[in-house]
């Protein structure tokens, strides 16, 4: 039987590069996306089999009170443990992955934004036409994943050596979308990317 999805559009962007705000413009236009974020966040609620897995191996210490993960402290592990994060990633990975696809079936847009901030590194981008990669300062950043996450900018650095640089990230995409946080001048970037988007998917 034809897979009759629409076409699914990648959207990279490391951690604190605007990529909830950008998806939010181009939901606003009636273009449904696809989160891997909140996806991560779903695979490891209770009650699934990743957070069961995760709690065999780390104890109580990444449990809350209310027996959902205590990301914090799951954080600090894997920032000073390099072999952790790879253990967790061959956990959570997989499991993310078939979530992502399940959702994407159940799309119905013109094309489909698939979000995520490891969309190279995780080899997602061969579900995607085409890749739209978000470029914004380091600087800007650092200071947004400080103030959201409360973490040092130490903390901070760790997270970004584990993604790709912003340059490498453009080089590899197809399309290039700048985020300097302006939300107004947004809008009608995504307006316009939209445009040029429909307009590659019918060559």
């Amino acid at each position: 039987m034809k897979n009759h999805s629409p076409p699914i559009i990648g959207l990279a962007g490391g951690i604190g590069s605007g990529k909830s705000t950008i998806t939010k413009c181009f939901n606003a236009i009636g273009i449904q996306s696809v989160d891997a974020d909140d996806v991560a966040r779903l695979v490891v609620e209770p009650g699934s089999n990743c957070l069961h897995q995760i709690h065999q191996r780390h104890g109580n210490d990444i449990l809350l009170e209310d027996g959902s993960l205590n990301r914090n402290a799951l954080r600090t592990i894997i920032f000073n443990q390099p072999e952790e994060r790879l253990w967790l990633e061959s956990v959570t990975h997989p499991a993310i992955r078939k979530e992502i696809q399940s959702q994407l079936n159940k799309t119905s847009s013109k094309y489909t934004l698939l979000v995520h901030p490891l969309l190279f590194e995780t080899k997602q981008n061969t579900l995607c036409q085409f890749v739209i990669a978000i470029d914004v300062p380091i600087e800007i950043q650092l200071q947004r994943v400080m103030a959201r996450d409360k973490i040092s900018q130490e903390n901070a650095e760790k997270i970004f050596i584990t993604q790709l640089s912003n340059k490498e990230r453009m080089n590899r995409a197809d399309l290039v979308l700048e985020n300097s946080g302006n939300i107004d001048k947004m809008n009608a970037k995504v307006i316009k990317l939209n445009t040029k988007i429909l307009e590659l998917l019918v060559c």
